[in-house]
């Protein structure tokens, strides 16, 4: 109580100072105890969330995760489909009852495009991609656009080559692109049950040639996972179409699916086309291409007129 703190006898001189010091000198004591202990939890709590990025990364599919095969290179599959849950992606874009996914998947077919042909199609990606190139491992030609990797850059074939585009190219070479096009369009509409004709080329619908070059720039960095209706919001069904084999041509270069407990892989094989519904449900990427060049065309679809884009013509 008050009064008997007030009457308590004096301290010999300088001890009561003394006294009066020890509460602060325990308080830095205990302080300096507590500094490594909060120290240490830092440490195990950053372990942790290390340690359960791992484990995410792991259950997604990660590089040391379980792989399962949806097309080897070898198998020649007349079709192939997978049947996933849709995401709530299409959820914040204008939908299209006759076409906005509701049934969502992924599918394999060879025999869509013959080889002979995904050779003929190669051969319009190597001739315009001879006119530049990128410094780093990806090289892009889009027929739409004219977008065309030179150096670090793009340029615009078009005008950039002027009337030497029509040296390179010829009219048949892009009457095959439409016919390529228009079969991969049947073939997806076929199997997700709707009507091609509600079905639009999109952009970016694009050639690429892939190597083991090291990235000099973003836009050589082709292997990150990523989901293609947010990254471009007008994909709905996205389409590729390979023009190279895997192991033959190139090493790495598979394209993964990306699935919580095992990554699903399709093996690139000349003539084969993959294509599944662009939202969330089909997270994916592209390994990392180790020897040899990968050739590949893009071919995106969208459900909405707005963001149509037309074949290439010659003239």
């Amino acid at each position: 109580m008050a009064p008997q703190r007030r009457g308590a006898p004096k301290a010999p001189d300088g001890s009561g100072k003394a006294e009066r010091r020890r509460p602060s000198s325990t308080k830095k004591d205990q302080a300096q105890q507590e500094a490594p202990r909060r120290g240490l939890k830092t440490t195990v709590l950053g372990a942790c969330a290390a340690l359960t990025a791992l484990l995410l990364w792991s259950r997604m599919g990660g590089d040391d995760g379980i792989t399962e095969v949806l097309a080897r290179r070898g198998e020649v599959l007349p079709g192939r489909f997978i049947e996933v849950p849709c995401s709530e992606d299409y959820d914040s874009h204008r939908r299209f009852e006759s076409c906005t996914p509701r049934k969502c998947g992924r599918g394999i077919s060879d025999v869509v495009i013959t080889r002979e042909e995904a050779m003929r199609v190669r051969s319009i990606a190597e001739k315009g991609l001879s006119l530049g190139g990128s410094d780093g491992g990806a090289s892009i030609l889009d027929l739409h656009s004219g977008a065309l990797s030179v150096g670090k850059h793009f340029v615009n074939l078009y005008r950039y080559f002027g009337e030497k585009v029509q040296n390179i190219f010829s009219e048949e070479d892009f009457q095959l692109y439409r016919d390529v096009r228009q079969k991969v369009q049947l073939t997806i509409a076929e199997a997700f049950g709707i009507s091609a004709s509600s079905l639009y080329l999109t952009k970016p619908t694009f050639f690429s040639r892939i190597n083991s070059t090291e990235a000099q720039t973003a836009h050589d960095e082709y292997w990150h996972a990523h989901v293609d209706k947010v990254t471009y919001g007008s994909f709905d069904y996205t389409s590729l179409l390979y023009l190279s084999d895997y192991l033959e041509d190139f090493g790495g270069g598979r394209f993964v699916f990306m699935e919580e407990g095992a990554n699903k892989t399709v093996e690139p094989r000349a003539g084969r086309v993959s294509f599944f519904t662009s939202g969330s449900e089909n997270l994916h990427r592209v390994e990392k291409v180790s020897w040899g060049t990968r050739y590949a065309i893009t071919i995106a679809f969208t459900c909405n007129p707005d963001h149509s884009i037309t074949d290439p013509s010659f003239t």
